[in-house]
């Protein structure tokens, strides 16, 4: 019997405690899920951050620790983690970022904000151009970020996909390192952010680097908060560097009442609601990565220490 220790909480214990044992059970696994297993039982640790669990170390027994969020910045230099540690990659949160970066795209490319203007009765007959004359820029291409270049380009937007190592991506003109970013940047009049966060793209876009975009650019940013300096954005908005920024995740959540963002005539606050975790396709991939290490089988979505993600 392998023993399952759920050290992500009890809020998502009643989320995942039925769609874990389906999972497990439709992959063959005989398994037996807990919040209590003790270090000397437990096999392996399905786990998100919380307050109550942050010593990894007593569970040597443990084969991985299986995160349930596609971050990892939060548990990737803790020091008592020495077992294999994957990421989640969630059809579901990947089907969920998909619709919100393309319809938010969709919003500042078709000038929605200033079209719905029934309150208003400004009548502004200008339409918008076509796609594929809207150049956009998506940074980060991880499944996030591949999903969502390819869903861009299905509706004729020329994609620029930016990452630290190259990739190849059908459709998608692919760049890397810094001389691929100041391209990349360039020519973006809308940007996506949906990096990982580490010490390397930490305040990635600052002043210089928003500087770099076409005057007016829309920043889309579903991805980190921290991957851009927030004076620096809110002065490009005051100068009009930037003409809009859509933000859904922040330096600090619950965004403070007091931050300018909330203000801000040019900023979009959403709730960090981009996409999220869901139980019944994650777990898929929790037992699917239980049974490929039971069966020796290399894990999926497997972290790099060292690169940070």
């Amino acid at each position: 019997m392998i023993k399952v220790l759920f050290a992500a909480g009890w809020p998502r214990w009643k989320q995942y405690k039925h769609a874990l044992s389906m999972a497990m059970a439709k992959a063959g696994l005989e398994a037996e899920l807990s919040q209590s297993h003790g270090p000397e039982e437990t096999d392996y640790i399905v786990y998100a951050p919380n307050r109550r669990f942050s010593d990894f170390a007593p569970y040597k027994r443990a084969k991985a620790v299986l995160s349930l969020w596609a971050g990892v910045e939060d548990i990737v230099t803790n020091e008592t983690l020495t077992q294999p540690l994957a990421r989640m990659v969630d059809s579901g949160m990947t089907e969920g970022m998909v619709e919100y970066v393309t319809g938010h795209v969709l919003r500042h490319h078709l000038g929605m904000d200033a079209h719905i203007v029934n309150p208003g009765h400004d009548w502004i007959a200008k339409p918008p151009p076509l796609a594929r004359s809207r150049p956009v820029t998506v940074l980060g291409l991880g499944e996030l970020g591949a999903a969502c270049a390819r869903s861009l380009a299905a509706l004729n937007f020329p994609v620029t996909g930016w990452s630290r190592s190259k990739k190849r991506l059908r459709g998608i003109r692919c760049l890397a390192g810094l001389e691929g970013l100041d391209a990349a940047l360039s020519e973006a009049e809308i940007l996506v952010l949906l990096l990982p966060l580490t010490t390397g793209t930490e305040g990635l876009l600052d002043a210089q680097r928003l500087a770099q975009l076409p005057n007016g650019a829309v920043v889309i940013n579903p991805g980190r908060g921290q991957l851009i300096d927030d004076n620096a954005l809110l002065a490009a908005l005051d100068s009009g560097q930037i003409g809009h920024a859509t933000l859904d995740v922040f330096r600090e959540e619950p965004l403070p009442e007091d931050h300018p963002f909330w203000a801000h005539p040019s900023v979009t606050v959403t709730p960090h609601i981009a996409s999220e975790t869901r139980a019944e396709t994650a777990a898929q991939v929790i037992a699917e990565n239980i049974r490929r290490s039971e069966a020796g089988e290399p894990l999926l979505h497997l972290v790099d220490r060292k690169a940070g993600y």
